[in-house]
């Protein structure tokens, strides 16, 4: 057992093992959410995978349409950021087709660097890189076919909480949402729950020694972990539990890994969404689970945002972090308060 916490803390919540695509193939568009859309019909929210670029790197996202979508209209639109390690297949798909059948359109894409989006180191998974994501997605989705660009909200799930940051800076997102939100720089920093502050400048080292081995071809890796059902199940912290059943057996995607590249710690380490969340002057919403082991983070975060005054909290009752993902009725409860918080400050 302390060999194993010893390596689920090193990794700060990742885990790998050998997935099958078996569940991705069963939906035309690889979707592996409950009742996913498995072809377009009239009448129904639509789904359409596009492909842009930011920064010069190319991403592969999908637009929901809603039901009777007609490009000649005028509807809000709102931009979904997948979890760590996650794609825009899992949860970010789920929410975004969700949220598509209340009227709005929605996007959902894998960050770059991940996923089936372009960029090299693959696996790079850095503070900057993902919020330009979420900032990039905004930019596309407002030039997309009936959207109106001054009516465009934000949802971001897990580490999809570099969309606080991406709020933080782009006054174009009109209010900004999360569900379980995860601080990605303060767990790989102080590990999760804070439990590794004694050993900092000994993985800043090990990530600074990464780098200087990618020069040479050398490209080392963070995040893996190969565990059998049993072991998985005696992990300490209900977030590494769950999470392994979600992404490698009920929820499993190929190109969901959780790999990163060991140097991308020198940028996660070096940062924290909590720094700048005073900057945040929109609306805000921030659910999780009041019995999640990572409610710290948005409790924290949602203390710091002082910029704002139409702000709260809306716990799940009973609902562990990774529970909010695809449990039915804490999936329906929080597209509830999502319908009711981008219906009073998105306009139809």
């Amino acid at each position: 057992m302390k060999k194993l916490l010893c390596a689920v803390l090193m990794a700060s919540a990742v885990m790998t093992t050998n997935v099958s695509a078996a569940v991705a193939d069963a939906n035309p568009y690889g979707l592996v959410y409950a009742n996913a859309i498995t072809k377009n019909v009239a009448g129904a929210v639509n789904i359409h995978p596009v492909s842009y670029t930011v920064d010069g790197i190319r991403v592969e996202a999908n637009v929901y349409t809603p039901p009777s979508y007609e490009p000649g209209k005028s509807y809000p639109a709102v931009v979904v950021a997948h979890p760590n390690g996650g794609v825009k297949e899992q949860v970010a798909g789920l929410f975004a087709e969700r949220l598509a059948s209340m009227g709005y359109i929605t996007i959902a894409a894998d960050a770059r660097y991940q996923g089936a989006s372009g960029g090299e180191l693959r696996h790079t998974d850095k503070p900057a890189n993902r919020i330009e994501d979420i900032n990039g997605m905004v930019d596309y989705i407002r030039t997309y076919p009936g959207v109106n660009a001054a009516e465009i909200g934000a949802l971001g799930i897990c580490g999809g909480g570099y969309t606080l940051a991406a709020a933080q800076k782009d006054p174009r997102i009109k209010a900004v949402a999360t569900i379980s939100m995860f601080n990605s720089g303060r767990v790989r920093r102080n590990g999760f729950q804070d439990s590794q502050l004694d050993s900092v400048q000994q993985r800043l080292a090990q990530a600074a020694e990464a780098r200087t081995l990618e020069k040479v071809g050398d490209i080392r890796y963070s995040g893996q972990m190969d565990l059998t059902d049993e072991q998985a199940k005696k992990l300490p912290f209900a977030l590494y539990r769950d999470g392994f059943f979600y992404y490698f057996r009920t929820h499993a995607h190929p190109n969901s890994t959780f790999l990163y590249t060991t140097s991308s710690l020198m940028d996660l380490m070096n940062w924290d969404v909590d720094d700048h969340m005073a900057m945040i002057h929109q609306p805000l919403l921030m659910i999780a689970g009041d019995v999640s082991d990572t409610r710290y983070m948005t409790d924290d975060a949602f203390k710091k945002a002082t910029g704002t005054k139409e702000k709260e909290v809306y716990l799940i009752p009973g609902a562990q972090h990774i529970e909010t993902y695809y449990v039915p009725k804490y999936v329906d409860q929080e597209a509830g308060k999502l319908k009711e918080f981008f219906g009073k400050y998105l306009k139809k």
